[in-house]
């Protein structure tokens, strides 16, 4: 029988070449034969991070910590957490991982990328910046590192660490992308010989050339050239499309299942009396994190970001078995949810945030597909939709780099799928807000640019908040922003963004036609 070292060292290797297999038979014929072990259930929790199984990799982690307390175990729980969306809880794990206990950078990189992915950017900085001063070759923290400081409004920053990941390796392509989405033209035609020569070389890999694709587009677009955009974002998402087939057809169901008079409207319960919440809710691209910065100007304010934690709440309540926090399923079974516990349990969830504040802004596009069961939850609630002219919203998915892999942006690789979702986004919101006309305010994107003053005291009224001034200066929030508009909210409200689209009407004719076609 192997020594229990050896078994470690053999668990080690194995994880190190992603032979997952070997290294869970080594820790648990680790555990059979010399008892529960801190270290074989760490490696045990690393081994179905990779694997995906992160409800799992919870369980073990948090028995590697009834074990022993180790920082270490720490980073990675609070990485899992995080991939969840658990914000508090990957707080409450870093917490137990200061930076000046962390000597590994692998790990102090891990724990800074998993509070930067809850938004987190200011505590996240001091353990990629240590990193990077352990390892000051790795192309990844790098990036890591320009992300969050691109969030923190730090962009000449993250320009140089971006370039810095490029330079130590030439085909990181989230690299590029991130390069040309924060400093597009710089660089002219040199610039787009080199991605499109990148392109070739890395022609089979379906993420590379989405990456690369919309790098393009962006560089393009700083030229001027609108059809060469249009083309490189044709050719980015047509592969990736094929990933998310069928997923139109979920979100019409979804829809299809809100429009009925039998969806969860059960107003005759009651949920919880606080107010504390404002949500902000839209199409993606629409103005919502300008929404956001309006609201959380005010002193009486904080914003959360975009958290998961309603949809959560609903699912931890619903205890569907799905995989996904929305779906038809969990939206069916939440109408046996009570709302005051529902209300309960997003409070609890979100309790930490903005200690200091009596409201917080909670804006996750998303929580449209919930409007009914906020307002059950949340009867005094303030729900503020977010409308743009057609045209600009959906060209705005189209020219977006989501999430890759989220199922929340399935639809944004087809421009008709993007066109059907605004449709029947737009006739919901239109009955919802007619429905609860006091508590759900349409808020037009056009008229919020054109009008600033009259439409935000209009906007604070709303939200029963008071006139400051301040509210009209978004550019002054210091507040991080981990959205698509990081860039954008760090200047003063502009009309820019009014009627972009234009570009690109010679190349959609067809969603043109889809827009209008019930007008």
């Amino acid at each position: 029988m192997k020594s229990r070292e050896d078994l470690l060292t053999q668990a080690r290797q194995a994880i190190n070449q992603r032979n997952f297999i070997g290294a869970h038979k080594a820790c648990v014929m680790l555990i059979q034969h010399y008892g529960d072990d801190a270290h074989a259930y760490f490696l045990l929790g690393i081994v179905h991070i990779e694997l995906g199984h992160i409800n799992k990799a919870i369980r073990l982690l948090q028995k590697s910590i009834s074990l022993a307390r180790r920082p270490r175990t720490f980073v990675y729980l609070a990485k899992s957490y995080a991939l969840k969306g658990d914000m508090l809880s990957v707080l409450e794990a870093a917490g137990e991982a200061p930076v000046e206990q962390l000597d590994r950078s692998l790990d102090l990189d891990t724990l800074g990328g998993a509070l930067s992915r809850v938004g987190d950017h200011t505590r996240a900085r001091p353990y990629l910046e240590k990193a990077l001063g352990l390892s000051a070759d790795n192309p990844a923290f790098y990036y890591n590192y320009a992300v969050s400081c691109k969030c923190a409004g730090d962009f000449e920053a993250a320009r140089r660490s971006f370039e810095r990941a490029i330079a130590l390796k030439p085909d990181y392509y989230q690299a590029h992308f991130a390069l040309s989405d924060l400093a597009a033209g710089q660089c002219g035609d040199a610039r787009i010989a080199q991605l499109c020569a990148l392109q070739d070389t890395l022609r089979d890999h379906v993420e590379a050339g989405l990456h690369l694709g919309h790098a393009l587009a962006k560089e393009y677009e700083a030229q001027g050239d609108y059809g060469a955009a249009f083309a490189a974002l044709e050719q980015a998402k047509a592969r990736k499309r094929k990933q998310f087939a069928g997923a139109g057809a979920r979100f019409q169901a979804l829809f299809d299942y809100l429009e009925k008079p039998a969806a969860p409207r059960h107003f005759n319960r009651t949920g919880v009396t606080s107010d504390r919440p404002i949500f902000v809710v839209g199409m993606p691209r629409s103005g919502t994190t300008l929404v956001e910065r309006i609201l959380s100007s005010h002193s009486e304010v904080g914003s959360a970001g975009e958290i998961e934690d309603f949809g959560v709440a609903v699912k931890e309540l619903c205890k569907t078995s799905s995989n996904q926090v929305l779906d038809l399923a969990t939206l069916t079974a939440a109408e046996a949810i009570n709302p005051a516990h529902l209300g309960e349990r997003y409070l609890e969830r979100t309790s930490y945030l903005c200690p200091n504040n009596a409201r917080v802004v909670d804006k996750l596009p998303f929580n449209f597909f919930y409007i009914g069961l906020i307002r059950q939850a949340f009867p005094n609630a303030r729900i503020v939709c977010m409308m743009r002219h057609p045209m600009d919203t959906c060209m705005g998915n189209y020219r977006q780099l989501f999430s890759v892999n989220s199922p929340y942006y399935a639809y944004a690789y087809d421009l008709r799928e993007i066109g059907l979702f605004y449709q029947r986004f737009a006739g919901l919101m239109q009955a919802l807000a007619a429905q609860h006309s006091d508590h759900v305010r349409l808020q037009s994107y056009e008229a919020l640019v054109t009008q600033p003053e009259s439409e935000v005291q209009d906007l604070l009224n709303f939200c029963n908040l008071s006139w400051q001034p301040q509210c009209l200066q978004v550019e002054k929030n210091p507040a991080p922003v981990s959205t698509a508009s990081k860039v954008q909210v760090r200047e003063p409200i502009n009309t820019r963004s009014i009627g972009r689209w234009k570009h690109y009407a010679p190349y959609t004719p067809d969603l043109q036609q889809l827009l209008t076609s019930d007008e």
